[in-house]
């Protein structure tokens, strides 16, 4: 399916890529924890620890943005261990600071180290021979060790002391220094015989596709972190209960990192990707706006799984297009944004206008931020000579 030559997925080469995507993305996944540290450590209003919370987000966000065509080159090894190193001081600076602005100025720091190694990282993505199968296995590895840092960081901020999720946090910049060593570091290039062209590989992403990106997971992350009041809220199920559901879903959902470019290969990534968008809405209203539990859990799973299924496509896509990566990092950085400022203003249509009309809000959003994305499918496709169902290839 993917018509070119680049570093083959050995296994060194995976974990290079998950050890760098999972810590790249690390202070989102991880941010629920860290927002209990904050508020506990310093006695923070929400709000506060809010705060702090988008400093980093925004910080890691900006950083691979604008690091996003540096990543393009090579040199990508030595770009995220500075990255690590950076984010190891920053770590170790929230873990040691004793007052809110300090810790303010320590997620800064982290938060562009971050923003480097994520830029670095999924860049890498494009410079692989089946950008399907990377973003697949990819994916699926973060999804495993973010679950284990989820449940990390805040054992050791119990039982060790509060702010030692941070440390935990550090060291694992240090265990990545040496596993980012196997990063491909050059684009993969068109096979012979392809069509793939340079002003394809070395075109600046669209606005318009920043901004679909950036909207699609604001979508989904402002969702995701009301999910579990909405589940208490709507169906009376326990606290316990509603985080078992969501906690099941997320592993559940590496399914979806399996079937997306099993779909793509048999029904044409166009097609695939329209229709997990189309479930992935319709299960994130159903979820929000129901009171029935089994309704509510049927929804968790199906949009986590087409979520990722999404995910996968679109990393397989945007490097399929650029192989030099830089789309594949501008697509990370939109998407990073998006996850930042996704929780305040699903909270704030939340509190003023209620869940059903969130819910309608949220199914919308979806489809138009997708928009973009289902043309770049298209684009990935005739960059490749990918057949599609209905259509005669070009030669």
């Amino acid at each position: 399916m993917n018509a070119r030559s680049g570093s083959a997925l050995t296994f060194g080469v995976a974990v290079a890529l998950i050890a760098g995507v999972t810590l790249g993305n690390g202070g989102a996944n991880v941010m629920p924890v860290f927002v209990d540290d904050f508020a506990s450590r310093f006695a923070m209003s929400d709000s506060g620890a809010g705060l702090v919370a988008a400093t980093q987000l925004m910080a890691t966000a900006v950083v691979t943005l604008l690091l996003a065509k540096r990543a393009a080159r090579p040199g990508r090894v030595r770009m995220t261990r500075l990255g690590l190193a950076v984010s190891g001081v920053g770590f170790l600076g929230a873990a040691a600071v004793t007052d809110p602005v300090t810790l303010i100025l320590a997620n800064l720091v982290l938060g562009a180290g971050l923003g480097a190694v994520y830029a670095a990282a999924t860049a890498a993505l494009a410079a692989t021979d089946d950008a399907d199968k990377a973003s697949a296995v990819t994916i699926s590895g973060v999804v495993g060790v973010t679950a284990l840092l989820i449940m990390g960081v805040p054992a050791a901020n119990h039982d060790l002391g509060e702010g030692t999720g941070f440390l935990l946090m550090a060291l694992c910049c240090l265990l990545a220094w040496p596993l980012v060593r196997r990063l491909p570091d050059g684009p993969a290039v068109p096979a012979s015989g392809s069509t793939g062209t340079a002003e394809a590989a070395s075109a600046r992403p669209s606005v318009v596709l920043l901004v679909g990106t950036g909207l699609l997971w604001a979508v989904t992350q402002g969702a995701w972190s009301y999910a579990s009041v909405l589940g208490r809220q709507h169906t009376g199920m326990s606290h316990s209960a509603v985080s078992a559901v969501l906690a099941v879903s997320s592993v559940v959902a590496l399914v979806g990192a399996v079937v997306g470019p099993v779909a793509a290969r048999h029904f044409g990534r166009m097609r695939s990707m329209a229709a997990f968008v189309t479930a992935q809405a319709l299960a994130m209203a159903v979820l929000i706006f129901t009171h029935d539990s089994v309704l509510f859990v049927v929804a968790a799973v199906l949009w986590q799984t087409c979520q990722l299924a999404v995910l996968v496509q679109m990393l397989a896509a945007a490097a399929l297009i650029d192989p030099t990566g830089r789309l594949v990092a501008s697509l990370s950085g939109a998407g990073a944004l998006g996850t930042g400022v996704g929780p305040l203003v699903v909270g704030a249509i939340l509190d003023g206008a209620g869940a059903g009309v969130l819910s309608l809000v949220l199914a919308i959003g979806t489809f138009v931020a997708s928009l973009p994305l289902l043309r770049m499918t298209v684009a990935s496709g005739e960059a490749t000579n990918e057949p599609q169902p209905g259509r005669v290839p070009t030669v």
